[in-house]
């Protein structure tokens, strides 16, 4: 019997379908990747099958007695708890245990009852069974697999960013031991450490997994089947993320076969109708014609939304784009030594590092938007900046695409604003929907779509693949390559900024090291 059974699904925003009729099934021991382009609904599907919201139509059936552990971004937690106490949380149901042992204990030293020490008995096997008394050592292993050091023991949950909740949220769900868990885009805020480690406790889990994800690197490794999102279809593949995709190709060219087939056989009948309705062969035409009413149509392979990017540039006279010296970063202490580093008028620079060591706050006081410690950052007079921060944050979420963009760039007109969102991969039901209510890879591309407003010499994007599938990533990249200017990029895919940047800024170990360049020229 199936871990996990959907059947009849169904399921439409705007008068977009993203389902419909579709069914899959969870078997025990599976770990199944969840793919398909930005927007098709993978988040969407964790929702409905935890119940967090309702489909239009659909069977959803767990099997009975299944702990399932979900990694809810978006979780509301207890802020005034540290980071050990939320930890800690995972095994509530254990320490209750504990502490009615101990109360038993207690009675017993009092009232020498011996049936409490039966009831002790009992309770006794239940934290042993648990390996209760390993619990910090799995907290301490798991603090350090994630790269939770760094935030601190005691740090309370509310002083947290959003990527360090995010964090540990995913390490009391892992604590917790589920019989099946679901995860969706957990890769985002980690490091490669990180994701190793990760990688390493999955392939380890006995248990049952369900993970969305975009990075195709890290789903090859943790998976032994894929469902694939697309045209309202589920369609599921067994073996890892290559070997899905080989089927799914294969799947495409026969259908792709057997519709040019039967679109020969549809003209054939459709002139021959037509060459006889009215003669003396009338019946056979009115024949065929009822049958090509009746007949079961095969759909072309649908295709993929295309994304594509341009970011306009603008001249420069200056040799040196940006100097950094002795600039000290950090909120109410430095977080990093004193960085100096020069940019050459056309380079372009990844920063790396660990999640949490001061990338994202190091760019933030280049840009002027932190007070520095000590030191200076000081752009060419003739930069053009144009910066791409990680938070998907909007003053408005009710406003939509095409207003957010009218708002900013009010000379602009609607068909220049569609056209650009367009090329930048959101549909045109996707342009006129509420901000809030589009996935956090649609709301990247509008992001990427106003970089493309303003001419520029100088792109800072601080982790701009976080949220996109794997075609949109690749079109960014050959962008980003293109590209005449400075750039300086963070992401935790080092895969991306390989062969794309001259130089590599190790914000862990303050060293630069020199990375091969390979060129797209197309």
């Amino acid at each position: 019997m199936p871990l996990l059974s959907v059947s009849n699904l169904s399921m439409s925003f705007a008068e977009k379908d993203l389902y419909k009729d579709a069914e899959f099934t969870l078997e025990k021991g599976e770990h199944m990747g969840v793919v398909g382009q930005n927007g098709v609904g993978k988040s969407t599907l964790i929702k409905i099958i935890t119940g967090s919201e309702l489909p239009l139509s659909g069977d959803i059936k767990w099997q009975k007695n299944i702990k399932i552990g979900y990694l809810d971004q978006y979780a509301d937690v207890e802020e005034d708890l540290t980071l050990i106490d939320f930890l800690r949380t995972a095994f509530a149901d254990l320490y209750k245990t504990s502490d009615q042992l101990n109360d038993l204990y207690n009675t017993y030293a009092k009232t020498a009852d011996d049936k409490l020490l039966e009831r002790a008995g009992k309770l006794q096997d239940i934290l042993d069974s648990s390996d209760f008394y390993n619990i910090d050592t799995r907290i301490e292993q798991t603090i350090t697999g994630l790269g939770l050091d760094n935030i601190g023991r005691d740090h309370l949950v509310g002083q947290m960013s959003g990527g360090q909740r995010s964090k540990i949220i995913l390490a009391k769900m892992l604590l917790a031991d589920p019989d099946v868990i679901l995860l969706d885009e957990p890769t985002n805020y980690l490091d490669t450490a990180q994701i190793d480690w990760l990688i390493d406790y999955l392939n380890g889990f006995n248990g049952s997994a369900l993970v969305v994800s975009h990075d195709y690197d890290f789903l090859e490794k943790i998976t032994n089947c894929i469902i694939n999102v697309a045209f309202g279809k589920i369609t599921k593949y067994r073996g890892s993320f290559k070997q899905a995709m080989r089927q799914r190709a294969e799947r495409e060219e026969f259908q792709q076969r057997e519709y040019d087939k039967q679109q020969v056989e549809i003209e054939k009948a459709e002139r021959f109708i037509r060459k006889n309705k009215a003669g003396s062969k009338s019946t056979m035409a009115k024949s065929r014609e009822k049958k090509l009413a009746h007949m079961d149509k095969i759909d072309p392979p649908s295709t993929n939304i295309k994304a594509s990017f341009n970011f306009p540039y603008e001249e420069t006279g200056s040799h040196e784009a940006l100097t950094v010296d002795h600039l000290s970063v950090g909120y109410n202490k430095p977080l990093l030594k004193p960085v100096t580093f020069t940019i050459s008028m056309g380079e372009k620079f990844g920063f790396a590092g660990f999640n949490g060591v001061g990338k994202s706050t190091l760019i933030k006081s280049i840009l002027g938007q932190l007070p520095a410690k000590g030191g200076t950052a000081k752009f060419s007079p003739s930069s053009h900046i144009s910066y791409f921060s990680q938070e998907l944050e909007w003053d408005n979420n009710r406003m939509t695409p095409m207003q957010i963009i009218s708002d900013k760039f009010p000379k602009l007109n609607q068909r220049a604003i569609r056209t650009k969102l367009a090329k930048c991969g959101l549909d045109a039901a996707n342009a006129i929907k509420p901000i809030g209510e589009l996935s956090g890879g649609e709301q990247t591309k509008v992001k990427l779509a106003m970089m493309e407003f303003t001419p520029t010499n100088f792109l800072i994007m601080d982790e701009p693949t976080n949220h996109l599938d794997e075609e949109t990533k690749e079109a960014l990249k050959r962008a980003l390559d293109r590209f005449p200017g400075n750039l300086i990029i963070v992401s935790h895919e080092s895969s991306f900024y390989d062969g794309l940047v001259d130089k590599v800024l190790n914000v862990e170990q303050l060293s630069l090291k020199e990375k091969p360049v390979i060129r797209d020229e197309s």
